[in-house]
């Protein structure tokens, strides 16, 4: 899993996998260019319009969340280590 979230680019997924993570990163960084045939590649790797649909709730709850979380100010809590930090 580390080396999913140091860079999913490299890491070992499926090419389903990959596309889904292409497509969340569009969706949080340039979510204005995102189109139907964006959609239509990950159709094209397996994923149905629920799927499509819950991956963007997803998502874009975790942008959302964060970006509350950023623009208040909120500090993580001390409980929670880092990526990779072992207990």
């Amino acid at each position: 899993m580390e080396n999913i979230a140091a860079d999913w680019r490299t890491a070992a997924l499926t090419d389903a996998d990959r596309a889904l993570c292409s497509h969340a990163v569009k969706l949080t960084r340039h979510q204005h260019d995102v189109s139907p045939a964006d959609l239509d590649i990950l159709r094209g790797h397996g994923f149905d319009d629920v799927a499509i649909h819950d991956a963007t709730q997803v998502i874009a709850y975790f942008n959302y969340i964060t970006r509350i979380a950023n623009g208040l100010g909120v500090k993580p809590e001390s409980f929670v280590r880092p990526w990779g930090e072992s207990q």
